[in-house]
């Protein structure tokens, strides 16, 4: 297993943990280049299973975040673990088996307001995904796809450090929304998904399921709100799910007019 990392300091706590970790920056095209170079010579040329774990985000209404915004998502999230996988897949090919395994996310079947363009990278990525399973079917590698839903991580604290970098909440319709989003890197309000929240290992769980089962699953929801997310794509009509996106946004709208006027 050779886990990867993009800070010295993770580096270094995953040899600690007695792995072979291998340093990988998706949003640079030459690390990933030399990232898949290094795997490929430390497995000896066959590898057994790739799990793409990437997930950036950048807070905020799709009409407030921007260009850089856009491309930093979908650089990590999109080209960057394509990238990788594109020059892995030819050894998966070669020896005939594999397996393949993206994490994705709920909100890429369901969107959510000020997650919009995460949610648009991950829906891309479950695009490119669905595509290349059957792409690799024949040459017998499986392509499976995780879709979690609100999991206890890190990934909150670096959201809220790129809101804060990429946004400018002055001039915008929710202002008093990202006041509230953005105040702490650490939430101190809840949600009604808050009742769903898992760690991390619900995720593993299903990693392995997917790396070891003799038949893999096409697709994973973790947690409840996953699987309400599943439901509500499947049987609900789009206007049903675009009433209760847009009660969250006239609220928030309607914090930022007040806060404008104070």
């Amino acid at each position: 297993m050779f886990p990867t990392a993009r800070s010295r300091e993770d580096l270094d706590a995953l040899r600690a943990e007695g792995f072979h970790p291998v340093a990988l920056d998706l949003a640079d095209e030459e690390s990933v280049a030399a990232a898949a170079q290094e795997v490929l010579a430390l497995a000896d040329g066959g590898l057994g299973a790739l799990v793409d774990n990437a997930g950036y985000g950048v807070p905020g209404a799709v009409e407030d975040l921007p260009r850089a915004a856009w491309r930093k998502q979908f650089e990590t999230n999109v080209f960057g673990t394509f990238d990788l996988t594109r020059r892995l897949a030819g050894t998966f090919r070669a020896q005939g088996w594999g397996r393949i395994v993206l994490v994705s996310s709920v909100v890429a079947r369901v969107s959510v307001p000020f997650l919009g363009v995460y949610a648009a990278s991950k829906a891309a990525l479950e695009a490119a995904g669905d595509a290349m399973r059957a792409e690799m079917a024949a040459a017998g590698v499986a392509v499976s796809i995780v879709e979690p839903g609100p999991i206890a991580t890190g990934f909150r604290r670096r959201c809220v450090r790129e809101g804060r970098a990429a946004l400018e909440p002055e001039g915008s319709a929710f202002r008093a929304q990202y006041a509230k989003e953005l105040a702490s890197e650490v939430r101190t309000f809840k949600r009604p998904t808050d009742v769903f929240r898992a760690g991390p290992e619900a995720v593993a769980k299903v990693v392995v399921h997917a790396l070891e089962a003799k038949r893999p699953r096409i697709r994973y929801p973790v947690t409840g709100a996953a699987w309400l997310g599943v439901l509500a794509d499947s049987f609900f009509p789009a206007w049903v799910i675009d009433r209760l996106m847009e009660k969250k946004v006239i609220a928030a709208a309607a914090r930022g007019a007040d806060a404008s006027r104070e």
